[in-house]
């Protein structure tokens, strides 16, 4: 049995810490993506409430919070805790996380202690398991999340500011479609954070689609893809569209008519949905680099034209879907990403399990590689949804320019391997067919987001390396 802690400051007051670990969005915002945990629920109350997440092999991790060891109140500090309640595991691991905050007044301030200068953060975790055990099992989770929360604040700070800067600093009620991927899951959770109304448009949704009116609350909408319910955006101010049949796989008739077919109609649909409703002041719509063309090695930043191939035809014809928004006056943004960086995604696993079999660069590795890190793409997103300074193509790619040859040895420093064997053209032509190959693994994109560098947009990982590292464990702790 041990007790380990891990501390950091932030800076926020306490009560306005204390305020946004009691928001939703926090346990999504605050639970790495390479520990396989999916929240299910979270807590509704900090003092007794219940998070639910699922584990690999069907198992629910149950954290019920202690009302017993709950403070709440005090100006000077403040805790709660919660305890595994799973059957048999809670046992086993003895799992106890105890979650304390203190203030620290501001040097000089004059101010009640709490509201003004910064609050440390101690995680006490109580386990099972031997002391040096624990430190190895969790430094790394604790280490994601006290980077995680230091990132969010100083995003949320910027986007304050933004909100500011624009006369309009309140709360917006922003429509999500595709919120249940791996861009969509964070993306919604950093708007609850910032205390924006997420309404989650899905195709299995409630009621009839239509909205509860501007000043109703409601937080999931039946979508119909094909047949968007005529109140659909009803008391909404933004539209985050993000919806569409993933476009890795192999390249078959089928496979390429999905993509395009979950993408075209839908988003022209949509669009003229926001071009009518008069509530909805702008719509951000996910694009892609890929309308780059799959053989661009020159610089490509957003005056760039179309390039070749059926990923480019299918993006700019997603992108010309959304016209009739911008014709209606209705300011939009095209997120032309990259590849995104995230811990427990299948394309990052994959990249990985190769380097760590030996696995290197793709043919000669010459290729330019588009990346971006999760959390940027979805800062990215919410500063679309936020800044009227963006309008039309925006490229959500990383600054640091790489080849696949250098972003594969820098994977492999990071997440351990030696990529010592040249991975032959032919190998990604098995898996996603030879027009997949060309598209996607083999493709060259020299992406560089001038838009938003011009824009002096902060990057929290301007590296794939620091990208990497956050994404995969491999931070070290910070200590106070």
């Amino acid at each position: 049995m041990s007790t380990i802690a891990f501390s950091h400051r932030i800076p926020l007051s306490l009560a306005d810490t204390w305020a946004l670990h009691g928001r939703p969005g926090i346990v999504h915002r605050l639970t790495p993506g390479f520990t396989r945990m999916r929240l299910i629920e979270q807590a509704d109350s900090l003092r007794d409430g219940l998070t639910k997440f699922a584990l690999p092999g069907g198992i629910t991790w149950l954290a019920q919070h202690q009302a017993g060891a709950y403070e709440g109140a005090s100006t000077s500090w403040r805790r709660f805790q919660d305890v595994c309640t799973t059957a048999g595991l809670g046992t086993l691991t003895g799992w106890e996380h105890t979650h304390e905050f203190r203030a620290e007044g501001a040097a000089g301030s004059a101010g009640t202690a709490g509201s003004a200068g910064s609050t440390v953060i101690t995680d006490r975790l109580h386990t099972n398991l031997p002391e040096f055990v624990a430190k190895r099992a969790f430094g790394g989770v604790f280490a994601y999340r006290q980077n995680q929360l230091q990132a969010d604040v100083q995003h949320l700070t910027f986007a304050r500011r933004l909100r500011e800067r624009a006369d309009d600093d309140s709360p917006l009620r922003i429509a999500v479609t595709g919120s249940g991927g791996l861009v969509g899951t964070q993306l919604c959770a950093l708007l609850e954070l910032a205390g924006h109304e997420v309404v989650r448009l899905k195709r299995g949704g409630t009621g009839n689609g239509a909205g509860a009116g501007s000043t109703g609350s409601d937080t999931v909408r039946k979508w119909n893809p094909d047949n968007p319910a005529q109140g659909l955006l009803d008391g909404v101010q933004v539209l985050i569209h993000l919806g569409g049949h993933p476009i890795a796989g192999r390249f078959t008739e089928e496979h390429v008519a999905k993509v395009r077919d979950s993408r075209l109609e839908p988003t022209r649909k949509l669009a003229k949905l926001v071009a009518e409703t008069p509530c909805v002041k702008a719509m951000v719509c996910a694009s892609a680099v890929g309308f780059y063309g799959n053989d661009r090695a020159e610089q490509a930043d957003e005056t760039a034209g179309q390039g070749a191939g059926e990923v480019a035809e299918i993006v700019a014809g997603w992108e010309a879907a959304t016209e009739s928004a911008r014709a209606a006056g209705k300011r939009v943004v095209n997120v032309r990403s990259g590849l995104v960086l995230g811990g427990g995604s299948q394309m990052l696993d994959l990249l990985l399990a190769s380097v760590r079999v030996g696995g290197g660069r793709l043919g000669d590795g010459s290729q330019h590689f588009a990346w971006v890190a999760l959390d940027d793409v979805v800062d990215i997103y919410h500063r679309a949804a936020i800044d009227p300074n963006l309008n039309g193509p925006v490229n959500a790619v990383g600054p640091e320019v790489l080849t696949n040859d250098e972003f594969t040895r820098i994977l492999a420093r990071v997440g351990g391997g030696l990529p010592l064997i040249p991975v032959p053209k032919q190998a990604p032509e098995i898996l996603l067919g030879k027009q997949g190959a060309k598209e996607l693994a083999l493709a060259d994109q020299h992406v560089v987001p001038e838009v938003l560098q011009n824009l002096k947009h902060p990057f929290r990982y301007p590296t794939a390396e620091a990208a990497l590292r956050h994404e995969l464990g491999r931070e070290g702790v910070q200590r106070v």
